[in-house]
């Protein structure tokens, strides 16, 4: 009988380790868990969502005159072609606004001032103001940037909307009669016209904080290119996380239908909480509803303002100005019918025909943050139990600080030196030229500087030996929860700014779990968290357009004090804790050496021998 062959021994499967081991630290059932408590804000977003409605149609029938006002836009770019601030057609082309205007028999006043401009210095600005009294003192203000980049004649953007201006305050004026009182409208009418929209809306905010209808503006109506040959669309995002009164919005949209058929078009979901988290736009309504003033800008453009490129009278789409001008002078009239509109003290996201408040929109968001906190917590609770040493990974994070901080003094040096664009504190238009420009000197300053101050810093933090996983688990656990405090001042200071913390809080609390295994997956989870951050740069190169030099761009916001100091010391912050993240993914962590691991000399006698030998070395290899 032939033999049997030998069994086949039995492979034995690998034991998965146990939960709230260093191995497996992170609880899962704890922080699954947590995620309940986001209900109850949920379930308030669900019934904060509401439908504004729009006021009524004015009674009486538009008036608006498209032929004239066509006639007006041509005139005026091709009288006055390069309209720029302090140009040599900038006071032909207010005194051109002010003489088609005479003639309604409206009370007419300039403010005249000085201020630097980015790209064209210190020059003079005019705004144009024009006023129709009425019954009440509250104002309704019509707006529309006379002035343009230079690049083109400026027929759209924005000789078009200064043509509807001056055809919507003829269609309002009131003949200087006896029987004024009788038909004198309810609500004061002002028409704007503003001087340095195209470059940070300077006009615009200017009025928003030294006119006398200060603190008594019911509504602002800004029109803005509107004889493109895009769909009519609304801007609504503010310079703080504040949105414009919903049936402002809900009747601008009705109006504009009752024109064209369709509804306006707005930024998606997505890009108001993005808004609300980074204020910011490049039209001029943004002022006002960061003063708390309900203001929208109608126009045929995107989130950028169209391009001047051939912007000539004969591309005007006169059937389109006529659609807009006949919309925003019907919207008008419904502001104008004795309805006060609610002042806007909120923030909500437009979703539809429907808005959700922003208050409880920032509850959800504030809410998604326990999960991540109670999680690190309870890290730290086992590293304490573990006896783990968080001390060596503390000083090396706050080797990384001193490091990124230094990286923003000298920024800030360079700054005051002036190699950095200065200007006012507004959003600067990715068109003009200088935006464009990258600035060479100070970019290699900078990074001559911060490979001068790398070795210093990384001193300390080159691995001598091989590194335990508790020693890492203690890097993780320390940069997470520097993450953890940066979001939580971020609440203090915009909730709505956690759009772009969450994601990499949430994805890489999971890096301590990974371990030293899957290299390549914990490389897929950190670039993944990087995301979250992201989304200001993916914003600002696609619905802005600015491709690749959006961090460029975002440089400069930060060089003319547009994004404060607080928002940056934060993001260097954070920076220094993803940093550290990073050498743990990357197996270059090493925590912060104990006094007998130092080498007698320190970081600065190191790097001046390591230069006195290169020299020698050079020296001696040129003999």
């Amino acid at each position: 009988m032939a033999a049997l062959p030998p069994p086949v021994p039995r492979r034995r499967r690998r034991r998965r380790s146990r939960r709230g081991s260093l191995d497996r630290p992170v609880n899962g059932q704890l922080y699954r868990a947590a995620f309940l408590v986001v209900a109850l804000p949920l379930l308030l977003a669900a019934f904060s969502i509401r439908q504004p409605g729009a006021l009524q149609k004015p009674q009486l029938p538009p008036a608006f005159d498209a032929s004239a006002t066509v006639s007006l836009a041509r005139d005026l770019a091709s009288q006055y072609p390069d309209r720029r601030p302090g140009g040599p057609n900038a006071a032909g082309a207010a005194q051109w606004f002010r003489s088609e205007i005479e003639p309604y028999g409206l009370a007419v006043s300039t403010d005249t001032w000085k201020q630097r401009v980015v790209g064209l210095g210190t020059v003079q600005l005019q705004n144009v103001v024009a006023v129709a009294p009425g019954q009440s003192p509250d104002a309704i203000v019509v707006m529309a940037h006379r002035d343009d980049l230079g690049t083109s004649p400026g027929a759209d953007d924005n000789a078009s909307g200064t043509a509807a201006l001056l055809e919507l305050a003829r269609s309002f004026a009131q003949p200087q009669t006896e029987a004024q009182g009788t038909v004198q409208s309810p609500h004061t009418l002002v028409f704007v016209s503003t001087d340095g929209g195209a470059y940070g809306a300077l006009g615009a905010k200017r009025f928003a904080e030294r006119s006398p209808y200060r603190g008594r503006i019911a509504a602002v109506v800004n029109l803005d290119a509107i004889a493109g040959r895009g769909s009519p669309s609304i801007a609504i995002a503010g310079d703080t996380p504040r949105s414009p009164t919903a049936s402002l919005i809900a009747t601008a949209s009705a109006r504009v239908r009752d024109q064209t058929g369709h509804a306006l078009r707005h930024t998606s979901f997505l890009g108001q909480l993005i808004d609300l988290g980074f204020p910011f736009s490049l039209y001029e309504q943004a002022p006002f509803v960061g003063a708390g003033v309900p203001a929208i800008t109608i126009t045929t453009g995107s989130d950028r303002p169209p391009a001047a490129f051939g912007d000539s009278p004969g591309r005007l789409g006169t059937t389109r100005l006529a659609q807009l001008g006949t919309a925003a002078q019907e919207l008008v009239g419904s502001l104008n019918q004795g309805v006060e509109l609610a002042p806007s003290t909120a923030s909500f996201v437009w979703l539809g025909g429907h808005t959700i408040s922003g208050w409880a929109v920032e509850l959800v968001l504030v809410s998604l943050l326990l999960p991540f906190v109670v999680a690190i917590v309870d890290l730290y609770a086992l590293g304490r139990r573990n006896r783990i040493a968080f001390g060596p990974a503390a000083r090396a994070l706050g080797n990384r600080i001193g490091f990124w901080l230094y990286l923003g003094i000298v920024f800030t040096c360079f700054r005051g030196l002036g190699f950095w664009l200065r200007g006012p504190d507004r959003p600067l238009d990715p068109a003009q030229a200088v935006v464009g420009d990258w600035h060479g000197l100070a970019l290699i300053g900078l990074l001559v500087l911060a490979l001068l101050g790398w070795p210093l810093a990384r001193h300390r933090l080159v691995p001598r030996r091989s590194v335990t996983a508790e020693e890492q688990l203690a890097g993780a656990v320390v940069a997470l929860a520097a993450l953890a405090i940066v979001a939580l001042l971020v609440v203090a200071t915009n909730p709505f700014a956690l759009i772009f913390v969450l994601p990499a809080l949430h994805t890489w609390l999971w890096l301590p779990q990974l371990g030293r295994r899957f290299p390549w997956l914990r490389l897929v989870v950190f670039v993944l968290g990087l995301l979250g951050p992201g989304l200001i740069l993916l914003s600002l190169a696609f619905r802005f357009k600015l491709g690749f030099d959006a961090p460029w761009y975002l440089l400069e916001l930060v060089s003319v004090g547009w994004i404060s100091a607080v928002p940056v010391v934060l993001v260097l912050i954070g920076a220094a804790a993803a940093a550290q993240l990073a050498t743990i993914v990357a197996g270059r962590y090493a925590p912060y050496p104990e006094r007998g691991e130092r080498d007698r000399r320190g970081p600065v006698r190191n790097v001046v021998r390591a230069l006195v030998l290169a020299g020698r070395g050079s020296r001696y290899s040129v003999r």
